[in-house]
């Protein structure tokens, strides 16, 4: 079935129901899907503790690495 097909299906199926029932027929343009944005994760209360105890590890780290500082 082609487009022009369904419209002509359509055009007479809205006449039709108009007709026999005395209906209202109303028609809505597509509604364009909704713009994606990036999913972002907050950082919680652990995320920070991990940052903190990773800062923590890589000072430690480069202290050893550089004892004379």
């Amino acid at each position: 079935m082609t487009k022009e097909q369904l419209r002509a299906e359509l055009e007479r199926q809205a006449t039709r129901y108009k007709d026999v029932y005395g209906g209202e027929v109303i028609t809505y343009a597509a509604q364009p899907d909704p713009e994606k944005k990036p999913w972002r994760k907050r950082p919680n209360l652990l995320d920070h503790a991990f940052e903190r105890e990773l800062e923590k590890i890589r000072k430690e780290q480069q202290a050893k690495a550089n004892p004379l500082d």
